[in-house]
């Protein structure tokens, strides 16, 4: 069995940790959701151990990672050169692809024609936002669909968390109302 991984995810509201786990061979990648296909996101890993604990998941206790989705909203209303990384970008575009894979009746994000697919893969050079990277560098019709892309991430994003079985009690699985970070 695979390992599930704690995901935080940062926004100007706060911080959530979501549940991500790898896919196997062909299998994608995927976050955990409730058996009615909403998003399970936690205030606290302490919480966040306890529900794996009692669904016996095996969830790595290192290297939680961050994504840092305030910085990925600022860029997608006002892209300014060196405000953001493609490296950032590349996470927060993976993780949307995960999010609405993972979600029940959310359809893909828009699918990849030629112009997505080209952005796509110079964004692994780590030029893509820079001008002077000659060919590695996005056109502005790529930055463009990167940008829309990314905004209806954010959209989904906001949906899921709402929708969400946000704060689970350790003790018995209900849900608390919250803040829902956006």
């Amino acid at each position: 069995m695979a390992d599930w991984y704690p995901y935080r995810i940062a926004t100007t509201e706060g911080e959530v940790t979501l549940i991500w786990r790898p896919g196997e061979g062909d299998d994608l990648d995927a976050l955990a959701v409730d058996d009615r296909g909403r998003l399970l996101a936690f205030h606290d890993l302490d919480t966040l151990r306890n529900h794996c604990d009692r669904n016996g998941w095996d969830l790595a206790r290192e290297g939680e990672g961050t994504l840092d989705l305030a910085v990925v909203r600022r860029w997608v209303e006002h892209p300014e050169p060196g405000q953001v990384s493609a490296a950032l970008l590349l996470e927060a575009w993976n993780f949307f692809d995960d999010l609405a894979q993972s979600l029940d009746d959310v359809p893909p994000l828009a699918s990849r024609g030629p112009l997505q697919d080209r952005a796509y893969e110079k964004i692994f050079g780590g030029e893509a936002l820079e001008p002077a990277a000659g060919d590695g560098a996005w056109t502005p019709e790529e930055t463009s669909a990167v940008r829309e892309l990314l905004r209806v991430g954010l959209e989904l994003w906001k949906q899921a968390v709402r929708a969400s079985v946000f704060g689970l009690l350790a003790a018995d699985d209900q849900s608390v109302d919250v803040v829902v970070p956006d």
